[in-house]
């Protein structure tokens, strides 16, 4: 089965918004059973738009787009579809009302203009909108394919704002899709996520030792993110079940060690699960991730459990004065090192009594590198109760972004392998 999502928004391609519906959807569909095909982005003009339409039903069973369904001028999709195929916009009622509903409810003047939005092609399916006013549509149009017979092809409009697009998604658009378009052998998908080792290290230790079960059907592919590799493991059929348990066997026979989690875990929430688990608490000394670091933390649900607060200090009088670093250390080492980020640390766990204490201390940059110390240098510290408190030195020469990803990645990876 071929799908195609086309996005349509000017913002988009001028880079004014970010596109956050391919890796959404394109994730939905893929755990549902179902693998996107092609993804393209248009401006919001009609040619753009009814051309990128009439290419993709050519090729694909279902076409779906997003955005350009709202009441102002440049909102054209429904408009130029519905003339394109020569379906009539009919007046729907139930949408009408549900949009005066929706004003009414937040004591809002209503707009003459939004009640284009009720405007229908023919003969269309209305997937309900329960957090805005534009619905989702849903039609059969003609592709001119000749390898299809009598069965045409799906066009679905999604609204553009994620927090209408993703609800309808989920409640009208993937149980459209599995009865439209039953799946004839069941997809299963396992991701392996691993931290500490390069992506091109995992396929070289993989790669040949997983090649029998690949032969058997098994999907395998590698993806890097910051600091991170993911391992996917997929395929459909009876059989592929067995083949995905048997390679999560064999990989963590091998890397089982930088490996963090499975499916949607992050870094953080494994910390945050292993702290809850043990009982145990955590504080976080941050210089040049700004808070990051506590950030990410305190992302997961139950954080306040473990986590006892954070101390950022980004001068070094804050961090003689707060977290009783020695002058001496400052001046004898300099705030980027070994003997400073440990000082960090314990000064941290000992002001708040907690457990485990982490600290980071780096140059993001692009100016303030030395010979000795370059920009992209941080040094982390990890102080525990009972333990010796350890530091590490790692070199991220990148934007100041993915700077503090990386170095907020590492220290939870730190803390990860004292957790056993």
């Amino acid at each position: 089965m071929q799908i195609e999502l086309i996005n349509t928004g000017s913002e988009l391609l001028l880079g004014r918004v970010l596109n956050t519906h391919q890796q959404w959807l394109g994730k939905k569909l893929a755990d549902t059973g179902y693998i996107l095909s092609r993804q393209v982005t248009v401006p919001d003009t009609a040619d753009s738009i009814c051309d990128a339409v009439q290419i993709a039903l050519g090729r694909s069973d279902l076409v779906i787009t997003t955005g350009g369904l709202g009441p102002t001028s440049d909102d054209i999709t429904r408009e130029r579809i519905a003339a394109q195929f020569g379906k009539p916009l009919r007046k729907d009622e139930k949408i009408e009302e549900h949009i005066a509903k929706f004003f009414h409810q937040r004591n809002r003047p209503m707009p003459k203009s939004v009640l284009v939005q009720a405007q229908v092609p023919e003969g269309s399916l209305v997937f309900n909108n329960y957090f805005g006013t534009a619905p989702g549509l849903a039609m059969t149009v003609p592709s001119g394919r000749s390898d299809i017979g009598n069965n045409q092809p799906w066009l679905v409009m999604l609204p553009g704002p994620p927090r209408e697009l993703r609800p309808m998604v989920e409640k009208y658009l993937l149980p459209f899709i599995l009865q439209k378009f039953p799946l004839h052998e069941e997809f299963h998908c396992r991701i392996l996520r691993s931290m500490g080792i390069g992506e091109s290290m995992v396929e070289d230790r993989l790669l040949e030792r997983l090649r029998p079960l690949m032969k058997q059907g098994l999907d395998l592919g590698f993806c890097a993110r910051t600091g991170q590799v993911d391992i996917r493991l997929c395929g459909y059929g009876p059989k592929i079940l067995d083949l995905i348990a048997k390679s999560e066997l064999l990989i963590r026979s091998e890397i089982g060690k930088y490996i963090y989690g499975t499916d949607d875990d992050s870094i953080e929430k494994t910390v945050v699960d292993k702290l809850i688990d043990k009982g145990q608490t955590i504080t976080v000394a941050e210089s040049c991730t700004g808070g990051f670091l506590g950030h990410h933390i305190t992302s997961i649900p139950g954080a306040s459990r473990v986590f006892l607060g954070g101390f950022l200090t980004y001068s070094n009088e804050l961090k003689e004065e707060m977290l009783e670093v020695r002058n001496e250390t400052l001046v004898k080492h300099g705030a980027v090192s070994k003997a400073v980020s440990i000082e960090m640390a314990e000064g941290a766990r000992l002001k708040t009594k907690a457990d485990h204490a982490l600290s980071v201390t780096g140059i993001a940059g692009p100016e303030g590198g030395t010979k000795d110390k370059p920009v992209g240098t941080v040094w982390l510290g990890l102080a525990s109760i009972g333990r010796k408190p350890l530091a590490i030195r790692k070199f991220h020469p990148y934007d100041r972004e993915t700077f503090k990803q990386a170095t907020v990645n590492q220290a939870l990876e730190l803390i990860r392998r004292r957790l056993g």
